[in-house]
């Protein structure tokens, strides 16, 4: 029997915003207070509960392989083609115990991961509610393009970047546990969305392959499919841009 908690890093894209940082190394390889995103990423998984963590790569995926050899990797070969959903199902096989999947380009605290493993809910988000504190000196990433989140004490109603400003209760912030049957929903929701698509719009995505996670987790929302929240208060930062980088050099507090 499979036993513990898995992580998995969608870290497959190139990060074009945060050039010129990135062009001689994955996203996650920008340092903020001298330590590499990832390695901020991975002391909170693993001190948050997780005892296995993937790294989903793709641009400059050999850096990841040579300086992170203790992570267990899966390629997104199409990586310049594709969007953060896909790339996550490049690690579809790896989805038979409960898992915490997030993005590689923020910052997150182990307690909300903690928090996550011992919420009762099959899929549970981690919500900002000081999300828009997040957004005060944030020029160019405006609020219009959080991954904006409406809930209703624990239960997430909506996921979308189209929510207004006034009526987001808070942020998604890139971090999501799914239990065993969590998964189980997960991969027959994207099968059955990608065959419907057939490789055309999906959502707000030109096509599929291009979608987002919230694509997917509203159409799930939609079509019956609970989701909860754990929140965060403000222990969150993405980095984006450099203007982000530099707002986490002075903001954030690890």
């Amino acid at each position: 029997m499979v036993t513990g908690n898995r992580a998995i890093i969608i870290g497959a894209g190139r990060g074009q915003r945060l050039m010129p940082t990135t062009a001689n190394g994955p996203k996650c390889f920008a340092e903020v207070q001298g330590r590499r995103l990832l390695d901020w990423t991975i002391e909170a998984l693993t001190e948050g509960g997780a005892d296995d963590i993937c790294f989903i790569g793709g641009y400059l995926v050999e850096a990841i392989e040579s300086h992170y050899p203790a992570l267990t990797l899966r390629h997104n070969r199409d990586w310049a083609n594709n969007n953060i959903l896909r790339s996550l199902m490049c690690a579809e096989d790896l989805m038979d115990r409960p898992f915490v999947a997030c993005y590689s380009d923020i910052l997150f605290s182990a307690d909300i991961v903690r928090r996550l493993f011992a919420a009762p809910g099959d899929i549970v988000l981690g919500v900002d509610t000081d999300w828009r504190e997040h957004y005060r000196h944030r020029t160019q990433h405006p609020p219009d393009d959080a991954e904006k989140v409406i809930a209703d004490g624990s239960r997430v109603r909506r996921v979308q970047r189209s929510i207004p400003e006034a009526e987001a209760t808070g942020e998604f912030i890139g971090v999501v546990r799914f239990s065993l049957e969590g998964a189980r929903l997960l991969r027959a929701h994207f099968h059955r969305a990608r065959e419907r698509a057939a490789g055309g719009r999906f959502r707000e995505a030109e096509r599929f392959d291009k979608a987002y996670l919230i694509h997917l987790f509203q159409e799930m929302i939609e079509a019956g499919v609970t989701f909860d929240q754990v929140e965060t208060n403000g222990q969150y930062r993405e980095i984006d841009t450099q203007e982000d980088l530099s707002l986490a050099q002075e903001l954030w507090r690890g």
